[in-house]
């Protein structure tokens, strides 16, 4: 195996997403539990902590929230392949092969073209109503 290649899997969105969360309701609940042992009322306490835990999360759970990013990123990337492949079926085009967008968007031009240049030699049916 080389240096270059990382066999492990991150998590997908969804695992990510619910991590991030309970770590975060974590973070509430334990600076809600010790303001309210601290004698401070549960409500304030609760609200407290969630005014609390948003910044202390954003330096806590920066690894998560990274993993998140990359998760959304890559979820972002398959789903707009797979707009890329709809979009190119219902063209009538093939679609094209996995991790080459770039090449399906190359033949598509010139039939695109073409189809223009179809539709400028046919005049529009008059349409109006008299």
């Amino acid at each position: 195996m080389s240096a270059g290649t990382d066999t492990r899997r991150e998590p997908g969105l969804a695992a990510t997403i619910a991590l991030y969360t309970v770590a975060r309701l974590a973070l509430v609940a334990l600076i809600a539990a010790l303001l309210a042992l601290a004698g401070v009322p549960v409500l304030l306490a609760v609200l407290i902590g969630l005014i609390v835990a948003l910044p202390l999360s954003m330096v806590l759970f920066r690894g998560l929230r990274a993993r998140l990013d990359r998760a959304l990123a890559v979820t972002g990337e398959r789903r707009g392949a797979q707009r890329e492949a709809l979009r190119a079926g219902l063209r009538g085009e093939a679609p094209a092969a996995s991790g080459a967008r770039g090449s399906a968007a190359e033949p598509a031009e010139p039939a695109a073209a073409s189809v223009d240049s179809d539709r400028e030699a046919q005049p529009e049916p008059d349409r109006r109503q008299d």
